[in-house]
């Protein structure tokens, strides 16, 4: 069983994602995909555009209801953000909110969508990602990260791409066990696998991808390569996942 917990549907290209992304699930025997609607090149969308994504999420869920899952997309700098988030989660049936590069993580604007977070046990994906580089104004790092996880130690945090930097990022996060990562869209060294699993332990580490702007089986053999038992492996791809998305 895998569960892929991060993937994406990029504005302008619906059906060709769709299609994408199911044939991952047809051909690999993906029994759900976790996915965000984004708008490229945006990096603060409006309340019309966060709208438009989302509701495109929601039509693919409702397409696919057996595979398809949501993260709710929020612009915490838009006056409705909260209220967005409500509806993704308690309307739409949406499985944790997703932040971009709208802020900082650990930006005041995200402390209310963090406790109702919090209160409602549903997991925060956070784009994480470090670049030598063209690094973005709002773009959150290991650092960010770990101040909002300290601030919230309730809240489920999911950190992706393993901020990209493997050795760089993961330490500011270690102390903090409300933060897991995700493997998605990150350099593709096969050795990043077992620092996280010496550093953070298995339990923390959890399948993604970004499919379809990163190829899933180069992320699906970075896990197959690394030095995990065939247990590990199972966990990595789906056991962890569930634990994070547990609600009391």
């Amino acid at each position: 069983m895998i569960y892929d917990m991060h993937a994406h549907l990029w504005d302008g290209q619906y059906d060709k994602n769709k299609k994408q992304i199911m044939t991952i699930c047809e051909n690999y025997n993906v029994s759900k995909i976790f996915i965000s609607s984004l708008k490229d090149g945006v990096e603060r969308p409006t309340e019309e555009d966060i709208t438009r994504l989302n509701n495109a999420t929601w039509q693919f869920m409702r397409e696919e209801p057996s595979t398809i899952r949501g993260w709710c997309y929020v612009n915490p700098a838009n006056k409705n953000a909260l209220s967005v988030l409500r509806h993704g989660i308690e309307d739409c049936g949406m499985s944790g909110m997703k932040l971009w590069i709208a802020t900082f993580c650990d930006d005041p604007l995200v402390f209310p969508l963090a406790e109702y977070c919090a209160e409602h046990q549903v997991p925060i994906l956070i784009h994480t990602f470090y670049k030598v580089v063209g690094q973005l104004k709002y773009e959150s790092l290991g650092t960010n990260v770990a101040n909002l996880a300290r601030r919230y130690p309730e809240l489920k945090i999911l950190m992706a791409h393993y901020g990209a930097s493997c050795l760089r990022e993961i330490k500011p996060i270690v102390p903090y066990k409300n933060v897991r990562v995700d493997t998605s869209g990150s350099i593709y060294h096969r050795d990043d696998i077992d620092y996280l699993k010496k550093m953070i332990g298995v339990k923390r580490i959890i399948f993604g991808t970004d499919m379809p702007l990163i190829s899933y089986l180069l992320v699906y053999g970075q896990i197959m390569e690394a030095d995990l038992t065939q247990e590990e492996r199972k966990a990595v791809f789906s056991g962890n996942a569930k634990c994070l998305l547990e609600r009391s």
